[in-house]
C-alpha cells in the first residue's frame, strides 16, 4: 500500500465520528487519524499546542473540516489554515451537513480543497467517506515538503 499520510478528522458529532473512522478503517486508514471534536482542539493540535504541544510538527495530509463546530467554528479554522503560511499548504475538504450556499461560497472564497454533504444514507455517507480519504491520503500527491513519507 502507499504512504499514507495523517488525517484531521475535525467532528464535533460522535456519530458522524464514528461512521467515519468505520468507513476509514476499511481501507486501514483510521490508524492515521487524530480525531478533533471542536475548532479551538482542531487548531491546538495545527499549532502544536495544549495536549499536541509534544506531537511532531508534521502536517497532516488532509483536514477533514465539519462547520457548524463548537468554541471556533469551521469557517474560521479554515480561515486560519489558509493565511498561515505553515499550513495554507494542507488540503482541507469541508465535511457538513450544511446544503446553504452561503457556506459554501464561503468555504471556497477561503481556499477550501473541497466540499461534501454529508449523505444522510448510511452506506452513502460510508462510501463518500472511503473516497475521501483513498483520494487524499494515498492517491493525491501533496505539495513538496508538506508530508514527510515514512
Amino acid at each position: 500500500m502507499a504512504t499514507i499520510g495523517r488525517i484531521l478528522l475535525v467532528e464535533d458529532d460522535p456519530k458522524d465520528t464514528e461512521l467515519t473512522m468505520t468507513a476509514l478503517d476499511e481501507y486501514n486508514l483510521s490508524n492515521e487519524v487524530v480525531v478533533a471534536t471542536d475548532g479551538e482542539e482542531a487548531l491546538d493540535y495545527l499549532y502544536c499546542r495544549g495536549k499536541f504541544r509534544d506531537r511532531n510538527d508534521e502536517n497532516p495530509a488532509v483536514l477533514l473540516l465539519d462547520l457548524k463546530l463548537p468554541k471556533v467554528d469551521g469557517l474560521e479554522v479554515l480561515e486560519t489554515v489558509k493565511s498561515d503560511e505553515k499550513l495554507k499548504m494542507i488540503p482541507v475538504v469541508v465535511l457538513t451537513s450544511s446544503r446553504e450556499e452561503r457556506d459554501k461560497v464561503a468555504s471556497y472564497k477561503l481556499g477550501v480543497n473541497g466540499y461534501v454533504v454529508k449523505p444522510v444514507d448510511f452506506h452513502e455517507f460510508v462510501n463518500a467517506i472511503k473516497d475521501l480519504g483513498v483520494f487524499w491520503a494515498i492517491i493525491n500527491e501533496p505539495p513538496p515538503g508538506s508530508v514527510r513519507k515514512k
